[in-house]
């Protein structure tokens, strides 16, 4: 937490009316500054937010040259790249409404976004990504150009409107600015920013209609509470499809901070992480669980419980001025050196906050990092609300809930205790449909679908999603996140998907992971492959010993009774995860039905 940073961010907003107006200001007032970082040949080079502004304003007159009009949706498939948000800007800039595309989306998921939202042109960022949109390019009339960001070894035919990222700019430079500026004051904050897709855990994706107010609303929500400061760097290596990330884009043009953009590869994040020394890491709980296995696994679990509780301990007297007890004092620092300050190198020693979303983390990982002068602190929101709707913060927070509201939203818990909130960040429907279930809208209030509490302080604890309950045949109604949260802090464990709906008894599904439990099985002497390590009794037997520890938390009806290991992770090639690594759990019970039927019918 040594992050040298200005709590400045009110200041430091550009005040833009729109999202559309925004890069122009940010390029006004933080010019030279360092807008992101890349990594190329080796080495990191910085682009200015000049820089970015010139090659948008070339996007986006190239796009008005191609014959786009404000208010025409634009597809962007591409992997988290420094091309996706110049084409982003371009876009938005050019009066478009962008729709966003996972990069690992099947040819058939692509078509139902672009068929769905009426794509009139996409970006496609290599000939992977072409191959896809030719694949499926007959069955989209309203899709008259795609735009390749890559093309190493693509041959474009343009008979069919495909043209080259560096064609377009090309193109645009060719017309007035005063065309695009044009364009971007027009925007209102009424009109449609993007359409994001939901990842889909059931069902296809649905379109969110995001307008430029719901995202102005919600960047002010997030700088009144200090998200993000100016003179940050962000490490993103979440996918800029999801709204997520998106708002981290935004709020970095904001305030004139900086984003560095990882390579493309988990393995290498850790490294990045030590190469370019962030203050400020967004992230989804399986990175942070992956972390916590990876340095608490050399210690027994109990010196890593006694840490974590001197640690919060003494965080917390410091946070309220109060004085340290020498005999606690004396524990930290042999913390210090022996465990903190090595967690805080891992994440490359500057991270002043961090930030988990998306799905559920354990309490103890909280504490854990918080200890160690790492703070992670779990936020809340969805698509629906502009990506957040609770957020926590150094001066205060409770770790196992997931905030208070920002300021401008409201919350309240209905009848059967579903999470309702209302305010300006609140969607303005889905594209085609209105949904009478998850995502109505009735009186401003938005019905989340998730099942939650508000204590005395108004901080928000959520307990499960009305769809993911689990009701037993003895009636019992259970909640799977909790025993799935403690069996994935195990070692040996990615993965863990509860099952057991209208069954006698619980039981889990779990993955191994590959990166620890190789290396154990080589030193064991036993054989060193994923799908002869589920089914070694040693290892089996390890695994039971973590479930019984699990288990003795809970009522014996709670219990998960036995449990089963696949000889592969879940993926999301495969289906079974989203972008943001959540499971798709109605796949989940359906793809392993026999698997699952096997642990009853024993």
């Amino acid at each position: 937490m040594e992050a040298s940073v200005t709590h400045s961010a009110a200041e430091a907003s550009t005040g833009s009316q729109t999202i559309a107006d925004l890069l122009p200001l940010a390029v006004a007032r933080y010019g030279d500054r360092t807008a992101l970082k890349t990594k190329r040949d080796g080495a990191w080079h910085d682009v200015t937010f000049a820089e970015v502004g010139r090659i948008a304003d070339e996007i986006g007159l190239g796009l008005i040259d191609l014959g786009i009009a404000a208010g025409d949706r634009v597809s962007i498939l591409c992997r988290t790249r420094p091309e996706w948000t110049y084409a982003d800007w371009g876009a938005i800039e050019a009066g478009a409404v962008v729709v966003p595309i996972y990069q690992t989306n099947s040819p058939e998921e692509c078509d139902w976004v672009l068929g769905d939202s009426d794509a009139v042109a996409v970006f496609a960022e290599n000939a992977g990504e072409l191959a896809k949109v030719r694949e499926i390019r007959a069955g989209l009339p309203h899709l008259r150009h795609v735009i390749v960001i890559d093309p190493d070894g693509v041959e474009i035919d343009e008979s069919a409107g495909e043209i080259t990222l560096g064609e377009l700019r090309a193109r645009g430079r060719t017309r007035p600015r005063e065309e695009l500026t044009a364009r971007y004051e027009a925007v209102t904050p009424q009109d449609p920013f993007t359409f994001i897709y939901t990842s889909g855990t059931t069902g296809p994706p649905k379109g969110c209609v995001l307008t430029h107010g719901n995202y102005r609303a919600m960047l002010d929500m997030v700088e009144h509470g200090n998200g993000m400061v100016e003179n940050e760097l962000t490490y993103l290596y979440l996918p800029l499809a999801h709204s997520y990330a998106l708002l981290i884009q935004l709020l970095s043009y904001d305030v004139g901070a900086a984003m560095a953009y990882w390579t493309n590869d988990p393995l290498q994040i850790i490294v990045e992480l030590n190469e370019v020394h962030p203050t400020n890491l967004p992230s989804v709980p399986r990175i942070f669980e992956k972390i916590y296995t990876l340095v608490t696994g050399n210690y027994p679990k109990e010196q890593i419980r006694q840490a974590a509780r001197v640690g919060v301990e003494v965080r917390h007297l410091q946070l309220r001025g109060q004085p340290v007890p020498p005999d606690l004092q004396a524990a930290f620092d042999r913390a210090e050196e022996e465990l903190f300050s090595k967690v805080r190198g891992a994440f490359g020693g500057r991270v002043r906050q961090a930030v988990t979303g998306a799905a559920p983390i354990a309490k103890d990982i909280l504490e854990f990092f918080y200890a160690c002068g790492v703070p992670v602190f779990e936020g809340y929101g969805m698509t629906e609300t502009s990506t957040a709707a609770t957020f926590q913060s150094a001066e205060e927070h409770k770790f196992g809930t997931v905030g208070k509201p920002f300021p401008g939203v409201e919350l309240r818990i209905g009848e059967d205790g579903e999470v309702l909130i209302k305010g300006a960040n609140v969607f303005a429907g889905y594209h085609k449909r209105a949904d009478a279930s998850f995502g109505a809208i009735d009186d401003g209030w938005l019905h989340t679908g998730d099942l939650g509490a508000l204590d005395a302080d108004g901080f928000l604890t959520i307990t499960g999603r009305k769809k993911d309950i689990i009701i037993t045949a003895g009636g019992k109604n259970l909640t799977p996140a909790n025993i799935e949260n403690d069996m994935k802090q195990s070692r040996w464990i990615s993965q863990a998907v509860m099952h057991g709906d209208r069954r006698p008894f619980p039981v889990i599904l779990l993955t191994l992971d590959a990166e620890i439990v190789i290396p154990w099985a080589q030193q064991q002497g036993l054989p060193d492959d994923v799908p002869s390590l589920a089914r070694a009794p040693e290892l089996l037997a390890l695994i039971q010993a973590d479930l019984d520890a699990a288990n003795s938390k809970y009522a014996q009806v709670e219990q998960v009774k036995k449990f089963l290991v696949l000889p592969h992770d879940l993926s999301q090639e495969t289906g079974e995860l989203t972008p943001t690594l959540k499971v798709k759990r109605a796949v989940v019970n359906e793809k392993y039905a026999e698997q699952f039927d096997s642990l009853y019918d024993e």
